[in-house]
């Protein structure tokens, strides 16, 4: 995925680089659009990729299950061929309108990119994982808040916190890997489905309840890798255990943030509010996926991938009046699909 200069210029800005966002790339592509994806996590795939990767997805047309991980790596191959660039780890900031009508989207990281068009795929906003505490010296050096690689936690004490679905996913998925897994929670029951909540219990995962990790041991090195940690339970009892990886489930604060400033109607803080057409109250400036709302809205990716086709084609209408909006079916068209470099 090429990286973007300072300053861009491209037909189509995808804010958001969730499974919406990505087959809106692919459409865009398909509709002859020059297209750029930018979003504030440092890896494409949105919520999927940071909080159930390796979790199956049942309800994706086409698929009886797939993977999280492997339903981004798909829509990552299909939109490839029109070479989609990706300005990842960027969120945006402010919004401009040019004299010519044009949108100037301006990043935190001071990126600025020129469109003629806008679609908005945030999904629920920017979303940031709560922290834990005791353990926050030791991020990106023994603490995650995301599993992007279960293999890397192959033959290792790994010490989960949370009581979540994503807790819990992970403590399965890890369970045949790591030397050991521990899951603590701070109450006696679990927000988890109570299937998985079974199945993490038949595994013989350790699991502490009313319990906290409240320090964290670092080794004799350089202090920066972990080596044990500190876990007190309610009653005032404190347990260490080897450990060499710390996984942070606590679940994710979200909201829209600087789109607050882009002149958008928003209903409720939350949602944007579109028409048939995927258009927002700004004209030019789309909306599909979990963060838009409109009467019957069901928020399902399934759903999602049809407005991301109903935004792209609209914006190319937009971009361009004598383009139509519907451009035919890509069975017949010849170039739908054009040999990836």
């Amino acid at each position: 995925m090429p990286p973007l200069p300072a300053d861009h210029h491209t037909d189509l800005l995808i804010v958001g680089a969730g499974p919406t966002g990505l087959f809106g790339a692919y459409y865009a592509g398909f509709r002859g659009l020059s297209v750029t994806v930018l979003d504030s996590l440092p890896e494409p795939g949105g919520q999927i990729n940071a909080m159930y990767p390796e979790k199956q997805i049942f309800d994706i047309a086409g698929f009886p299950a797939v993977r999280g991980r492997e339903l981004v790596d798909r829509l990552l191959e299909q939109a490839a061929p029109y070479d989609p660039c990706y300005l990842l780890g960027h969120r945006a900031e402010t919004m401009e309108r040019t004299t010519e009508g044009a949108f100037v989207v301006t990043t935190h990281q001071g990126a600025r990119v020129r469109a003629k068009a806008v679609i908005v795929t945030g999904g629920i906003g920017t979303f940031t994982p709560r922290p834990l505490p005791a353990a926050a010296a030791y991020e990106g050096a023994g603490l995650a808040y995301f599993v992007r690689r279960p293999d890397d936690y192959a033959g290792r004490d790994v010490v989960i916190v949370g009581g979540g679905d994503s807790a819990l996913d992970w403590a399965l998925t890890l369970h045949p890997l790591a030397a050991s897994v521990t899951l603590v929670h701070r109450r006696d029951t679990f927000r988890a489905h109570p299937a998985t909540v079974a199945a993490v219990r038949a595994t013989g995962v350790e699991i502490l309840t009313e319990a906290e990790l409240t320090k964290v041991i670092g080794d004799s090195g350089d202090g920066r890798d972990i080596e044990a940690v500190e876990i007190t339970r309610r009653d005032g009892q404190t347990h260490r255990l080897p450990c060499r990886g710390i996984i942070a489930a606590l679940g994710f604060t979200a909201n829209l943030g600087p789109l607050l400033g882009w002149g958008l109607e928003i209903a409720h803080r939350r949602h944007i509010p579109v028409d048939p057409a995927m258009r927002t109250s700004v004209p030019g400036i789309y909306a599909a996926g979990d963060i838009n709302d409109y009467p019957g809205k069901v928020r399902l990716i399934a759903v999602g991938f049809g407005e991301a086709a109903t935004a792209v084609n609209n914006a190319a209408h937009h971009i361009d009046p004598e383009q139509p909006v519907f451009p035919g079916h890509s069975t017949d068209v010849p170039t739908a699909a054009p040999a990836a470099a």
